[in-house]
C-alpha cells in the first residue's frame, strides 16, 4: 500500500483531543507522540466548547465512565461537529452493560463520526447482531465481520474499523481487510485504545473526502509496527511489548508501511 499520512502527521503534528479512560490516557498520550502527533487529555465538561477548538481531531473512548465524562463527551461531539474537526468513536465494552449502550445510542443520535473503531464484539452490538461479549474483549459470535463494517458505516455515514486477526475498514461502499498485526495486541492493556487515537491523528491531517484511505493507512501502520515489534520477541514478553510498541511507533516509516503492509479489497 502507499503511505501519504504518516509523514504528514509529523510535519504538521496535529493536536488531538482525548476522551479517553483512566486506564488507557497515559498509553495513549505517549502513543500519539510517538507517531508525532500532540496529545491534550481533558474530559472537563467546563472545557469541552474551548478544548476541541484548539485541537485537529477528537476522539472519545467510553472505557471507563466516571463522573461527568458522558455529558462531556456529548459536548465536545457537538463542538467538534460545529468547527469542522473529525470526530473517532471507541465503543468499548459497549454490550457489557445497559449503561454503556445507553451513552453510545446518544452519542450516536448527536454527533456524526467521521470514525467508529472497536472490536468485533463492540461493532457487531452496535449492528444488532447475536454476540457474546465478554466485558470489553471481543467475544464470541459467527457474524461476518465485513457484512457489520458496512452495515454500521452506511447506517451511521461513517467509516467504520474493526480490528481483529484480519483488520476490516469500511465506508458502506469501499470495504478493505488488512492482515498485518499480532497476537500480542489483545495481551497488552489499551492497545486498542491507542489505535483509536492513531486513527485520530491521520484523520486530522486527511481532507473530509480522503477519511477512508487515513483510516486504512493508519490501522496499517499500527499493524505494521506490532507485528515488526513482535517477531523480536517471545510471545510471552507482554511488557516489552508494552513499552516497544511506542519506540516502533516513533521509528516506523513510509518505507515499512509500504514494504509489509498486507491490504485487500474486499
Amino acid at each position: 500500500m502507499k503511505s501519504i499520512y504518516l509523514e504528514k502527521i509529523r510535519l504538521q503534528n496535529p493536536l488531538i483531543h482525548n476522551i479517553t479512560n483512566i486506564v488507557a490516557a497515559n498509553y495513549c498520550a505517549n502513543g500519539l507522540l510517538a507517531i508525532g502527533a500532540s496529545p491534550i487529555m481533558s474530559a472537563n465538561v467546563e472545557e469541552m466548547e474551548e478544548v476541541p477548538a484548539l485541537s485537529q481531531a477528537l476522539v472519545i473512548n467510553i472505557g471507563t465512565l466516571i463522573g461527568k465524562e458522558a455529558e462531556a463527551m456529548l459536548l465536545a461531539g457537538k463542538t467538534a461537529n460545529k468547527i469542522g474537526i473529525p470526530v473517532v468513536l471507541d465503543p468499548v465494552g459497549v454490550g457489557a452493560t445497559s449503561y454503556r449502550k445507553q451513552i453510545i445510542s446518544q452519542l450516536l443520535a448527536e454527533v456524526q463520526f467521521a470514525l467508529i473503531r472497536g472490536n468485533a464484539g463492540e461493532l457487531a452490538t452496535i449492528a444488532g447482531e447475536d454476540w457474546q461479549a465478554k466485558g470489553v474483549d471481543a467475544g464470541d459470535g459467527n457474524a461476518d465481520m465485513n457484512s457489520i463494517a458496512k452495515k454500521v458505516a452506511n447506517q451511521y455515514q461513517s467509516v467504520v474499523a474493526i480490528s481483529g486477526e484480519v483488520d476490516v475498514v469500511s465506508d458502506g461502499v469501499k470495504t478493505v481487510n488488512i492482515h498485518n498485526g499480532t497476537p500480542m495486541f489483545p495481551k497488552i492493556t489499551a492497545s486498542g485504545c491507542l489505535l483509536s487515537s492513531v486513527c485520530g491523528a491521520f484523520l486530522a491531517v486527511a481532507e473530509k473526502q480522503h477519511y477512508f484511505d487515513a483510516v486504512v493507512e493508519a490501522c496499517t501502520a499500527y499493524a505494521v509496527a506490532g507485528e515488526i515489534l513482535a517477531e523480536k520477541l517471545s510471545p510471552t514478553d507482554n511488557g516489552q511489548f508494552y513499552v516497544g510498541l511506542l519506540d516502533q511507533l516513533a521509528s516506523l516509516s513510509v518505507e515499512k508501511i509500504e514494504q509489509y503492509g498486507r491490504v485487500n479489497n474486499v
